[in-house]
This record gives structure tokens, sequence and C-alpha cells, in this order.
């Protein structure tokens, strides 16, 4: 079975300094912004932003064609439906007025009937003298 020890505070101080000297290390291998390798990943980098700009742009300007498009449509069938309206407010006019003139001409009928029984003085009802 290990014995388990603890490190005691020069150690955990070593251990400290060497870990921040390997980080230097790494920081002092890091190209230059001069570097070949840099400057390819950073145009490379550019590249993908411009495409990405690029694909932004063209997916803007077919939302804007597909909001015109849906926008005409939509007055073509406000159009369509008004003219439908109108169609039909006619159509009711024209009934209403054909039901008025044969109401009229039913009660002209009516009244001629009276007249010429009124006239020949044809059967009157119980109790009228008609006069």
């Amino acid at each position: 079975m290990a014995i388990y020890r603890e490190k005691d505070i020069f150690e955990r101080r070593n251990a400290a300094s060497d870990a921040k000297k390997a980080l230097l290390e790494r920081f002092k291998q890091r190209p230059a912004e001069d570097d070949p390798r840099v400057l390819a990943r950073k145009a490379e980098r550019e590249a993908i932003l411009a495409a990405r700009a690029e694909r932004e742009a063209e997916k803007a300007r077919l939302k804007q064609e597909k909001l015109a498009r849906e926008a005409a449509e939509r007055a073509e069938a406000e159009r369509i439906a008004a003219e439908q309206a109108r169609i039909r407010e006619a159509e009711e006019a024209e009934r209403i007025a054909a039901e008025l003139a044969l109401e009229a001409e039913r009660k002209a009928k009516r009244d001629a009937r009276y007249a010429a029984r009124k006239a020949r003085g044809g059967r009157l009802p119980p109790g009228f003298s008609g006069r």
C-alpha cells in the first residue's frame, strides 16, 4: 500500500515556479505576427469571414425578395377579395331590388283585385258596409 506523503512548502513553490517557466517558454515559442504560418491562418480566417458575410448578405436579399413577393401576393388577394365583395354587394342589391319589385307587383295585383271587387259590389266581409 502506498504511503501518502504531503508536499511541503518548498516542493509546492518549485512546482509553481516550473509551471510558470513552462508557460513562459510556450509563449516565447509562439510564432511572430509576420510568420508565414500566422499570415496564412489570418488570411484563411478573413476568407471564412468574407464568405460568411457574403452568405448572410445573400440570405438577407432572399428574405427581402420573399417579403416583397408575399406582400404582392397579399395585395393581390386583398384586391380579389374586394372585387368579390363588390360583386356580392351588387348581386345582393339586385336581389333586393328584384324582391321589392316582385312585392310591389304582388301588392299592385292585390290592390287591383280589391278595387275590382269593390267596384262590382262583390262580397264584403260581415259587418263591413264599405261606405
